[in-house]
């Protein structure tokens, strides 16, 4: 894999109930400033987006946002924590511009977007449309349903078990960027 330098986040514009939830979101932007990953996530800075972006931010980290036309609003951009913020017309368009600029892609706890958008890029990944690591960062276990139904997937034969290997998983903020920097893709054809 090439040298990992912009990571794609997917979280909650929410934090949550769990205080973790945000203390990972704050570890997570500070570990990327010290290893000198840019951030690449949805913009704005609500919920867990908002301090991840802003802990990179405030140690220096380059943080780029892209937002749809329509959520470019005062509620949801209250200062400025991007260094750069690309503007696009739809959410389909955001994912595309995000995912086209990410050399990898994490997903913190969130809502049903969030969940939207780390199992399409890891449904990409299978199908073979990219080769680039995709991690969820299971802060306080929140994933551990997710993970226990992918699994069931598997033994039902809906999903290959090398598919369900590829995906990083960890609770600890520091192993997982490093599982990311040291991603090798190692998958089946999806259709054989």
């Amino acid at each position: 894999m090439k040298h990992l330098q912009t990571l794609a986040i997917f979280c909650g514009s929410s934090t949550g109930v769990n205080p973790r939830f945000a203390e990972g979101a704050r570890e997570l932007g500070a570990a990327m400033a010290e290893r000198n990953l840019s951030l690449v996530y949805g913009g704005g800075n609500r919920g867990l987006m908002g301090i991840v972006a802003q802990s990179l931010y405030d140690r220096g980290g380059k943080v780029i946002g892209v937002l749809p036309e329509a959520l470019n609003r005062s509620d949801i951009r209250l200062h400025t924590v991007e260094d750069e913020l690309i503007i696009v017309p739809t959410m389909h368009e955001r994912k595309a511009k995000m995912y086209s600029l990410a050399d990898a892609f994490t997903a913190l706890p969130g809502g049903i977007g969030t969940l939207e958008e780390i199992l399409e890029i890891f449904t990409w990944l299978q199908l073979g449309y990219h080769q680039k690591p995709v991690a969820i960062l299971n802060l306080a276990g929140f994933y551990d349903q997710l993970l226990d139904f992918l699994s069931y997937s598997v033994t039902q034969g809906f999903l290959k078990q090398d598919h369900l290997d590829v995906l990083i998983v960890d609770q600890d903020v520091a192993t997982l960027l490093e599982r990311l920097e040291g991603w090798e893709p190692k998958l089946s054809d999806k259709l054989s």
